[in-house]
């Protein structure tokens, strides 16, 4: 029987085509077939090594051009061989590395002054994990009434000093991104009824 072994590779998001997965079955006798199931778009190549004993190892590799999409997706090695009940199966996870991606969530257009814990929401996609993320504003530091919290900006009380434009910048080891997003802060007069 052969010894079978598979692994991901983890790779970085780019537009080259590199391994991915490998998988292999070791001094078989006879060869083993390696296939792959896959729905990522890809392709895979087979080396066959003989030994003195007759026995003959069998490697192949699966290669594609690696997307932000494809993290966390799956391919599943087979390895079949005459001696093995039923084929050999192994389920791979791919690991796509990039840097981070950046959203600001939670604005709603309807900060008026006076109102209170007024909340936005810095979100990133990153592989690895971001390492830091920073908030500030167009004049560089941060109005007195906003509290951040990692990802978390609070405006504790709605003012002008929050009429600004926030900027939330995310690093990870491949990089830094950031998003802008321009608060507007309504008077409250012009609010029907809706004095705070």
């Amino acid at each position: 029987k052969p010894k079978n072994s598979a692994r991901a590779v983890t790779v970085q998001a780019g537009s080259k085509s590199v391994v991915v997965a490998q998988c292999e079955g070791a001094d078989g006798k006879p060869a083993a077939t390696i296939k792959w199931l896959a729905s990522v778009g890809g392709n895979h190549s087979t080396t066959t090594t003989n030994g003195p004993d007759g026995t003959v190892t069998v490697r192949s590799e699966y290669r594609l051009v690696p997307t932000v999409a494809d993290n966390g997706r799956e391919v599943t090695c087979l390895v079949d061989q005459r001696t093995q009940d039923r084929p050999w199966t192994e389920v791979l996870k791919l690991s796509v590395e990039y840097p981070p991606i950046v959203t600001i969530d939670g604005y709603d257009n309807n900060w008026y002054v006076g109102r209170s814990d007024a909340v936005l929401f810095c979100q990133a996609k990153a592989n690895p994990e971001p390492t830091t993320i920073t908030w500030t504003t167009a004049s560089g530091s941060l109005p007195d009434t906003v509290v951040v919290e990692h990802n978390k900006l609070t405006v504790r009380k709605v003012d002008d000093a929050v009429n600004t434009t926030f900027t939330c910048e995310v690093k990870n080891k491949h990089g830094a991104s950031r998003k802008t997003l321009t608060t507007f802060v309504i008077e409250w007069c012009f609010f029907r009824g809706r004095a705070p």
